[in-house]
């Protein structure tokens, strides 16, 4: 009898001494379709996704990775790794596979004296910046609390402190890793240097990290930080002034700026900072940014890392149905200001346009020296849908697609791999320009059959 066999109503069933002998060779648990638990173990941030695994796997320790990587291996099983759910194409989550997730692995150390926190990959960032915060202490993290460091860290990670210290994965020292044949490595500088070099940027092409260790730096506890927001009608002229300020910002200063509806259906221009620095220095260099136009809110002040950290958690709850699709610039010009505006003002209610600044410390990093290659970047451009009702699926999407086939003449062509949904080759090859073919000639090393695809997917070449 075949390993794996077909249901009546064709969903994969697994034979019940294999997941028997699963079951007692790991230290964590197994959730099967019949359980209770299995429609809200299938769950992940985006509330499109509606996958329907054979088994999911919440592993307790790496042993359990290396066991669950074994297992779907001889079962011939597709495998979605899991960590903090969040990529918006739902790629962490699959149908008749294994979902190995590691987000019960939470523990973390500190080391205050050498700025070093290993962290295992089921944090959050709301976790990792809680401990590493308790001493002073940070790296560059995302915008949401409850988005997966291991996700946001392999695809490069961008974040607050990004401008002075580098993306998530140009802070990171070594990584714990399960490769495709069931290997349980450490790489680092010295140690599988081309492994190491790799997971930096290249996403989860090449193996399940079941650790992480970073720099840290001291920042905070209190920052200043916050936004302004101006009408609709004067965003012409912000978006200028955004874009002239924003080109001048020290390292330390990120702004960040949308075009925003609130609940009324009004809609605005906002500017976000963010000054990691001294409060006074801070205050002085935001000046500008409160005192120009008439800003019909402005809630810059000094508040906590962790509090920033978490400011956009309200807009992306977990369950709402997300879209959006990205690309870089490198200047905003009154061109790129009247073809965003115009596409906005037809924008469905809730949904964002969402200019990232990048560029400062990241911009000075080597292109060869992590599969990270768009690194003259200054902005990720990208509208952002969020709706509830699947009645509304194709206006939104459609809605998100025609800005971004808008703005196309003014991108550099490049895309940052954490914002990647479905969008085929052409576009992973985007986001890691000249380093591609090191990265596929790493996973012709490390993982020739593909086993781990459901990701911003490297193909092997042999």
């Amino acid at each position: 009898m075949s390993m794996l066999k077909l249901a009546e109503n064709s969903r994969p069933t697994l034979q019940a001494s294999d997941i028997a002998r699963l079951r007692q060779a790991i230290r964590g648990d197994l959730v099967l379709p019949d359980d209770p638990g299995y429609d809200l173990a299938r769950k992940v941030w985006n509330g499109m996704v509606d996958k329907r695994p054979a088994v999911v796997i919440f592993c307790a320790e790496s042993h359990d990775v290396v066991t669950a990587v074994s297992f779907a291996k001889s079962q011939n099983l597709l495998v979605a790794v899991r960590g903090g759910g969040h990529n918006v194409a739902g790629s962490s989550v699959c149908d008749g596979g294994v979902v190995i997730d590691v987000s019960r692995m939470k523990r973390i150390e500190v080391d205050p004296i050498r700025r070093i926190a290993r962290a295992e990959a089921g944090l959050n960032l709301g976790e990792f910046d809680a401990a590493t915060q308790a001493h002073g202490l940070a790296t560059t993290m995302g915008v949401n609390a409850d988005t997966g460091i291991a996700g946001l860290t392999l695809g490069g990670g961008f974040g607050k402190l990004g401008r002075k210290h580098g993306l998530s994965c140009d802070n990171l020292i070594a990584v714990e890793i399960v490769t495709a044949d069931g290997r349980l490595l450490k790489a680092n500088a010295a140690e599988n240097a081309d492994l190491f070099w790799g997971i930096r940027g290249g996403g989860g092409n090449f193996g399940i990290v079941t650790a992480f260790e970073y720099k840290l730096h001291p920042v905070g506890p209190l920052l200043i930080a916050g936004s302004v927001l101006h009408r609709y009608d004067h965003a012409r002229e912000a978006m200028r002034f955004y874009r002239t300020f924003s080109s001048k910002a020290p390292d330390e200063l990120s702004l960040d700026a949308a075009l925003v509806t609130a609940p009324s259906g009004e809609r605005f221009f906002s500017i976000s900072a963010c000054y990691i620095g001294p409060l006074g220095e801070g205050e002085q260099i935001v000046q500008p940014l409160r005192e120009y136009g008439t800003p019909v809110e402005d809630q810059i002040a000094a508040v906590s890392y962790t509090q920033i950290q978490s400011a956009g958690d309200s807009i992306f709850p977990r369950g709402r149905r997300y879209y959006w699709k990205a690309q870089f610039m490198r200047e905003i010009t009154d061109q790129a200001i009247d073809t965003l505006l115009a596409a906005y003002a037809t924008a469905p209610s809730e949904s964002l346009l969402v200019l990232q600044q990048v560029g400062g410390a990241i911009s000075r990093i080597p292109i060869a020296e992590t599969p990270y290659a768009n690194r003259d970047a200054l902005y990720d451009c990208f509208p952002i849908s969020i709706w509830d009702n699947p009645a509304d699926d194709e206006a939104h999407i459609r809605w998100a697609r025609d800005l971004w086939d808008a703005m196309r003449p003014f991108s550099t062509g490049g895309v940052y791999a954490n914002n990647l949904g479905e969008e085929g080759t052409d576009r992973v090859l985007a986001a890691y320009g000249e380093n591609y073919p090191r990265l596929a000639a790493l996973k012709n090393k490390y993982d020739p059959t593909n086993f781990f695809r459901l990701n911003q997917n490297i193909r092997p070449t042999i």
